[in-house]
């Protein structure tokens, strides 16, 4: 049986196609959670009124990837100490979060940012919040499988 696990840390189109390359990922889709507006738009969460992130719900199956491994790539592929904003990307919807889908999630999240701000490998503390649960909205289709669509292999960060 799968999971889901939540994450956000900037462009979607990076994450989603991050977390597409890890063996035991069935699937990533891009959209939007976090936020107080229902089905909300590209437009709308662009606009910085609707408190949505940039987010990518990753279906995996957990007899071949955990968590864990899960979080290791999440803090690989993205600037955690970056208060709402990866590289050139600026607002609220950029920020860096995980959102639990249940409580052994959020205390592994809990232990991982912990363990990612002692380690010393950030200039600066750790900023990934750890959200409450939302409803994740997909994004429309033209964001799923950006680069595989475009053949752009990155975001601009």
């Amino acid at each position: 049986m799968s999971e889901k696990a939540y994450f956000a840390g900037g462009c979607f189109w990076g994450i989603e196609h991050a977390f597409r390359q890890v063996p035991g990922v069935i699937d990533a889709i891009s959209g939007y959670m976090g936020g107080h507006v229902e089905n909300p738009t590209y437009e709308q969460v662009c606009s910085k009124t609707t408190g949505h992130a940039e987010a990518v719900e990753v279906e995996f199956d957990p007899a071949k990837v955990g968590f864990e491994q899960l979080m290791d790539t999440f803090f690989s592929i993205h600037k955690p100490t970056e208060l709402n904003r990866q590289g050139p990307d600026i607002g609220s919807q950029y920020r860096s979060a995980i959102f639990p889908a249940d409580d052994a999630q959020r205390a592994a999240a809990e232990a991982r940012i912990k363990a990612e701000d002692a380690s010393g490998k950030w200039d600066k503390p750790v900023v990934t919040a750890i959200e409450p649960m939302a409803v994740f909205y997909k994004a429309e289709e033209y964001h799923q499988r950006y680069f595989e669509k475009t053949g752009r292999m990155s975001c601009s960060i």
